[in-house]
């Protein structure tokens, strides 16, 4: 995992070629200009899409996995938590190919608490939680990048 400001972005290049594509998009380009919906920005490897949320009380939530795909997030209005998960995971049903999902149950978490200006990666196999309450405004606007992993 890795939480920071969106200005040091940079600062994360050369872990994986994918994850560089999509590093230099977001340095690129005005993301709130962003039409809802996906865009493509290297056919399956690197895309991203962007949606409005209504965030939930974390207990209302699950955790997830993905298996091909790391995550970037970051949220373009508003402010939602978004938990890690840490140590053993235990599946809560069969893992999803076909979406790249697997619901999951964790045996510690870290908070992060996200909003305009932060970002996060979680690496594939890395239990995350995001969308989750963290004030009484409950709507945000995010952009969710999906990264084909490709580090050996």
């Amino acid at each position: 995992m890795i939480f920071d400001e969106i200005k040091n972005i940079g600062q994360y290049k050369g872990i994986s070629k994918n994850l560089d594509t999509a590093i230099c998009f977001i340095e690129k380009t005005d993301l709130e200009t962003l039409p809802l919906g996906k865009t493509e920005i290297d056919g399956d490897n690197v895309y991203v899409t962007v949606m409005n949320v209504e965030t939930k009380d974390a207990s209302e939530l699950g955790f997830e996995i993905h298996k091909q795909y790391m995550d970037i997030q970051l949220d373009l209005e508003g402010t939602e938590k978004f938990y890690i998960g840490l140590g053993k995971k235990e599946a809560t049903a069969p893992f999803q190919e076909e979406n790249d999902f697997g619901p999951c149950t964790v045996e510690q978490q870290v908070e992060c608490v996200m909003g305009k200006g932060k970002f996060i990666v979680c690496m594939v196999e890395e239990a995350h939680l995001p969308s989750a309450k963290a004030g009484d405004d409950c709507k945000v606007k995010k952009a969710v990048f999906k990264v084909k992993n490709d580090i050996q």
